[in-house]
């Protein structure tokens, strides 16, 4: 089984959803959740998971909004992400953890910064029928935050938007090597009902598949 590791857990995003949203592929995927990622991780206990999962704003944890990228402190921050999906393995930024909150080094280093979202509502995804994350996910709708994305990587492979009346069209996923590895942007996320609907948990497998380079 196939081990993953899942940084969640802040101010805004508690660390329940994640869990809970992960649990039906439970089964599929040996799941290790940390949210003290600021005295956990190191680049010797990162090196063991091919696939880092991160659905984290930059605080400590849920009732600690301090930065847990801090540097001369922090063992690993955004140069040794690089350098972890360089060597060949992947990287999967989920809702929150698109913010960019960590500076502007995240969000080049993930190929995206954060602008803003409107207020909850209904969000309709459209699945780009010839990328490989999504020829097989049938468009749906969420109710949820619709992230507003301005996307700098000049090699991202958009294969979702995200459409509202409220929000327009935006970004909704993309894919993207970094070396020899993979990285995977999802922008959907905030609330449990979209992590258990079924078209949500099909892309996640099929996300978490491509960055496992069985797709």
């Amino acid at each position: 089984m196939d081990k993953i590791l899942v940084l969640c857990d802040d101010y805004w995003h508690p660390s329940e959803v994640v869990q809970r949203g992960l649990e039906p592929l439970s089964d599929r995927y040996d799941f290790t959740f940390i949210k003290d990622a600021k005295d956990t991780l190191t680049q010797a206990f990162i090196a063991s998971y091919p696939l880092i999962i991160c659905c984290k704003a930059n605080h400590i944890n849920a009732s600690n909004t301090h930065p847990w990228f801090e540097e001369n402190v922090t063992e690993v921050g955004v140069k040794e992400l690089e350098a972890y999906v360089a060597a060949g393995n992947s990287f999967f930024s989920i809702h929150s953890g698109n913010t960019a909150r960590f500076g502007n080094a995240y969000g080049e280093f993930t190929g995206s910064f954060f602008e803003g979202h409107p207020p909850r509502c209904q969000v309709e995804l459209k699945m780009d029928k010839n990328h490989i994350i999504s020829n097989n996910i049938p468009d749906f709708s969420i109710r949820d935050e619709q992230y507003q994305m301005k996307v700098v990587a000049s090699d991202a492979e958009i294969f979702c938007e995200t459409r509202s009346d409220s929000g327009g069209t935006q970004v909704g996923g993309y894919s993207r090597a970094i070396g020899s590895g993979r990285l995977c942007a999802l922008m959907p996320g905030h609330t449990l009902s979209v992590w258990l609907t079924e078209e949500y948990q099909q892309l996640l497998v099929s996300c978490i598949e491509w960055c496992l380079r069985r797709k």
